[in-house]
Order: structure tokens, then C-alpha cells, then sequence
């Protein structure tokens, strides 16, 4: 199941680290962001692997992001465990900041009858 959701970035968690049982070592980054929703805005995503962690390099806390993400369950000695797992950051479109538009006046100076319309 893919899903995407926007929000500002939270925070940050620390980074984890371990070794599996075959002996590879594995990083975690989790984070997580404001979705403005009502109810339980925040959501805690995780990015697994290094190649999917380097996606917050250069993001700050406040910064407007866009999510994809994948859900997933897993049964452990009776009990249900969920992931929320991203594999993908964007900038949301509301984060990018135009350039100002130029001020110029279209209208003709006093005592000029310029008029370049066709019509």
C-alpha cells in the first residue's frame, strides 16, 4: 500500500544503528511532521537504509514536505506492530518561494498617445 500525506516537519529523532543477526550493520532515521489535521496531526515516519536517509540532508524543522509512504503490519507472539515507512521526500510546493515579480508599469507616460494595441 502506497500513500502520500503533506505537512511541516517536526523534528528530527536520533539516528539508530545495529547489526542484524547475519551480521550487516542497518541504520534508522525516523521524523516526524504536522499534518494540521485535527486530530493526531502528528506522524512519525521512518527511512530505513542509508540511501533513504540521505533525503533529509539540507531539511529543517518547519520546512513544508510532501511524504510517500508505505504501511505495513507484522504479527510478533500475538500482537500486531505497524510501520509507517517513507521512500520518498519532496519540498511541498507551498515551501517554494517565488522570486518577486518585476514592477513595471504598463502605463503609457502623460502626454504620450503610444497606444501599440491592435485593437
Amino acid at each position: 500500500m502506497s500513500l502520500a500525506v503533506s505537512g511541516k516537519l517536526v523534528k528530527l529523532l536520533d539516528l539508530e544503528t545495529g547489526t542484524s543477526k547475519a551480521g550487516k550493520e542497518w541504520k534508522k532515521q525516523s521524523f516526524v511532521i504536522d499534518t494540521g489535521a485535527q486530530y493526531n496531526p502528528e506522524v512519525c515516519f521512518q527511512l530505513f537504509g542509508e540511501d533513504k536517509i540521505v533525503m533529509l540532508d539540507g531539511l529543517q524543522p518547519g520546512t513544508e514536505i510532501e511524504v510517500a509512504f508505505n504501511l505495513s503490519s507484522r504479527e510478533y507472539n500475538g500482537k500486531y506492530y505497524h510501520n509507517i515507512d517513507a521512500w520518498k521526500i519532496n519540498r511541498s510546493a507551498a515551501a517554494v518561494v517565488d522570486a518577486p515579480m518585476p514592477t513595471e508599469s504598463f502605463e503609457s507616460t502623460p502626454g504620450s498617445d503610444e497606444d501599440d494595441l491592435p485593437f
